[in-house]
């Protein structure tokens, strides 16, 4: 079990490795990820259920969140100091990144605009967003993103970055802004050096997005745009995500590396089986990894989950725990405990464990 103390301990750790010295190596060849030139797990069969290649991930967007709105910040105060720390919550995401990746985790999804800080909220007043207006980034959020990124490199662990969150697109101000936004972290991920990363360009691109180029119809566009920039031939792989149930259209599963889906609202694990088996079906599919990066269902201790049945299909699955913003449980709702400490999420990383061989 992880306290809140020794967290804070390991979080005092020395200054991390600069990004120029990368040691870690993200590749797609076919549907399954390299790290380091071998196949993730390597060797590693499940239950009969082949897990070399996948690339086991949860949902972490909040491990750069702040809040900027006066009004709302009061709401993710800490139970024990009476207010909401930026640079607390980030030391305490890196003091337990070795944690997860010891019980077998490989990714995570972080998010430049974070994720409802409720779980599930229908109005979001707060202001999360580490993108500006006109499209720039903001140095706090950034120098935080940086910081668990570098650490990620050291750990051999394989971030998703994410751009946009459609409760916070609305801070930019126009199209361009958008797409200047792009440009911008796109440039920054990429003049750091970084390989160990992949990037989705938006969270759940078929649910309610103020700007048309983060829509369905057009969200290609922007995965294009990632995938022409680059440095010295390297270019960082890319796509983006659909809503819980949703079925990737052919314009992103053109335009993607990888493709990401949800379970959120997925009760039965032989519809998170069906939706990989659409999903290949899609016009366009070809060889390539598909992750779901965000599933609030759980049920680890039957023979059938989601996490299972993503398995039974070759897809990586990945864990979204909600929970409250109480400091007790979750990974989304400030202020997060990130530790192993509630027993959800000690039930998904004991079946992780299981299944990875970690």
């Amino acid at each position: 079990m992880t306290t809140r103390r020794s967290l804070l301990t390991l979080a005092a750790a020395p200054a991390l490795l600069p990004a120029a010295s990368s040691k870690t190596k993200v590749e797609i060849r076919g549907n399954q990820f390299f790290i380091n030139g071998k196949p993730t797990y390597k060797g590693r069969i499940y239950k009969g259920h082949k897990i070399e290649g996948l690339l086991m991930n949860s949902r972490m967007v909040q491990g750069i969140f702040d809040d900027k709105n006066p009004a709302t910040v009061t709401k993710w105060a800490y139970p024990d100091t009476k207010k909401w720390d930026a640079n607390r919550n980030v030391n305490e995401f890196l003091a337990a990144m070795p944690l997860w990746r010891k019980q077998g985790l490989l990714s995570f999804t972080i998010n430049l605009q974070g994720g409802s800080p409720e779980g599930y909220s229908k109005s979001q007043p707060w202001h999360t967003s580490g993108i500006a207006p006109d499209g720039s980034l903001l140095p706090d959020f950034m120098a935080r993103l940086e910081r668990i990124l570098d650490r990620a490199d050291q750990l051999g662990m394989v971030p998703i970055v994410g751009y946009f969150y459609f409760g916070q697109d609305q801070v930019l101000k126009d199209e361009a802004a958008v797409r200047r936004a792009v440009e911008n972290a796109t440039n920054w991920l990429l003049d750091r050096k970084y390989r160990n990363l992949l990037v989705e360009v938006n969270n759940e691109t078929n649910v309610k997005y103020d700007h048309e180029v983060l829509k369905p119809a057009r969200i290609h566009e922007l995965i294009e745009v990632v995938k022409g920039m680059n440095r010295q031939g390297r270019r960082l792989l890319t796509g983006t995500s659909y809503g819980g149930n949703g079925i990737p259209e052919s314009n992103v599963v053109k335009s993607s590396d990888f493709l990401l889906t949800h379970g959120n609202g997925v009760k039965d694990p032989n519809r998170i089986a069906a939706i990989v088996r659409e999903t290949r079906a899609v016009p366009g599919y070809r060889p390539m990894p598909i992750l779901f990066n965000e599933d609030d269902h759980f049920d680890f201790d039957k023979p059938q989950n989601n996490f299972t049945a993503a398995l039974s299909e070759y897809a990586s699955w990945g864990y979204f725990d909600p929970g409250a913003s109480d400091y007790a449980d979750g990974y989304q709702c400030p202020p997060v405990n990130w530790g192993i400490n509630s027993d959800r999420k000690k039930a998904f990383f004991t079946l992780l464990k299981q299944v990875t061989g970690s």
